[in-house]
């Protein structure tokens, strides 16, 4: 088994959106602040792992679920819900008093600097726990679900900026929360479904595929919008 193999596989995609993402921001953030959400997003795998683990034991007990119904439950209420409120949470810590949040992109930057940093440690971990397939586990991921992690990011940053800058509105403030866990949890009932049959679960992969497109050509209007709307301020 070659570890540094491994990390490098499961750690690529995420430097590759970090890069782009940052490239992207005419007035770069701090090298040290975006480090720091970074952490952040690692940081709140500790209690993501926690209470996915207690909710999973309250819905299903010891075992998993083996209807499409429960999958669909999982994929929301034990993925997208908690890992998405935690983003938003580690997302509101690193910008309520940061001197630096003062253009409609910078929601974007930071809210795809946690995504991402949770996406890597959970890449890491699905790698080392398929060791026998990681070489497929870590390809299918690259090109799934770490996209999805930092379109989840974008649409948050999105919602974050439009609130704080143009729209005061508790609708504005929902969507910040509620669109990222409707992306991830339609994202997850997809994935989850070949667990419960393989036939329904091929043709759920095929949707998934499409909305993975849409949902990453939905995060790129996002990010051109919120440019835009930067460009006319200066």
């Amino acid at each position: 088994m070659n570890t540094l193999l491994i990390l490098f596989a499961g750690l690529l995609p995420v430097f590759i959106l970090l890069f782009y993402i940052w490239e992207k921001d005419t007035r770069p953030e701090p090298l040290a602040q975006l480090i720091k959400a970074v952490l952040y997003g690692i940081l709140i795998t500790i209690p993501i792992v926690f209470v996915e683990h207690i909710v999973q034991n309250i819905l299903f007990g010891a075992g998993s679920p083996h209807t499409l119904l429960g999958t669909t439950l999982e994929a929301f209420f034990v993925a997208a819900i908690p890992e998405e409120s935690f983003k938003l949470l580690a997302l509101w810590l690193i910008l309520r008093r940061n001197p630096y949040f003062d253009e409609h992109f910078d929601g974007i930057v930071y809210a795809v600097c946690i995504g991402l940093g949770f996406a890597g440690i959970e890449n890491i971990l699905y790698l080392f726990n398929n060791l026998d397939s990681w070489q497929s586990v870590a390809i299918s991921r690259a090109l799934m679900a770490v996209p999805g992690h930092y379109a989840f990011a974008v649409i948050m940053g999105y919602y974050y900026s439009k609130h704080h800058f143009i729209d005061h509105s508790p609708r504005t403030a929902a969507y910040t929360l509620l669109i990222p866990v409707l992306a991830h949890g339609i994202y997850d009932a997809l994935a989850l479904s070949g667990t419960v049959n393989p036939y329904v679960g091929g043709i759920c992969v095929l949707i998934l595929i499409y909305f993975c497109i849409k949902m990453q050509k939905y995060a790129y209007k996002k990010i051109l919008a919120q440019i835009d709307r930067d460009k006319n301020i200066c």
